[in-house]
């Protein structure tokens, strides 16, 4: 895969919709992303799921990314009232205790508010590569979100991960911190771990889990 080729796809993205939004979660696909859509002046705007239990590294590094860029970055944050029927029912940490009780838990902090977040999109663009994991192997640059009713893209989707690093690097694209501890993926902070050597790249992601395809449902 060619820059010229993202380059391309971004733009006819842009071109296709009327409101089209990035789902930044401040990685360095989704930072490569805005960067070049920025850099393009495509008119795509941005989103962060802010869970408030982000690292806080997270909160640091999206300060300076709202300062360098000229997108507008939206912040949307859970509900309170879910929240606190959560922690009343099942206690602060309870995600650690069922995969149930922690897709519960990212249903409130993600799920719900990327609904929100979308609400008036028609499309929306992810950095998901399918090197990341197994579960993400058949991932396709285009598809159609069902649960949100409009078309979703993924890029990056054959981009591999020394190529991810070598654009990051070459385009002077801002990068989290967290990766340089050995996080290639970062979510909430209770629940990503730096990874080992020869782990995929989202194994630090729920890694008390030890089934199934560990995702939150961001994405299906």
């Amino acid at each position: 895969m060619h820059l010229d080729l993202l380059n391309q796809r971004l733009a006819a993205i842009a071109k296709g919709h009327k409101r089209v939004l990035l789902a930044l979660s401040l990685g360095a696909e989704d930072m490569l992303l805005l960067h070049q859509i920025d850099s393009l002046g495509l008119g795509i705007g941005a989103f962060v799921l802010d869970t408030g239990r982000l690292h806080e590294e997270s909160y640091g590094f999206l300060d300076k990314v709202q300062e360098r860029y000229k997108i507008e970055i939206v912040v949307y944050a859970p509900k309170r009232q879910p929240l606190e029927a959560y922690y009343a029912k099942h206690g602060l940490n309870a995600f650690y205790r069922s995969v149930a009780l922690r897709k519960q838990c990212c249903h409130i902090r993600k799920v719900e508010p990327l609904a929100r977040a979308l609400i008036n999109a028609d499309a929306w663009i992810t950095g998901q590569r399918r090197s990341q994991s197994v579960a993400r192997s058949g991932l396709a640059t285009e598809e159609k979100d069902a649960a949100q009713g409009i078309t979703k893209y993924n890029p990056l989707a054959e981009l591999d991960t020394e190529s991810l690093w070598r654009w990051v690097t070459r385009l002077g694209v801002m990068t989290h911190p967290l990766h340089g501890q050995g996080m290639p993926s970062i979510g909430c902070a209770p629940c990503t771990r730096a990874i080992k050597s020869d782990e995929d790249e989202r194994a630090g992601r729920w890694w008390w889990e030890t089934s199934g395809a560990r995702e939150c449902g961001l994405h299906r």
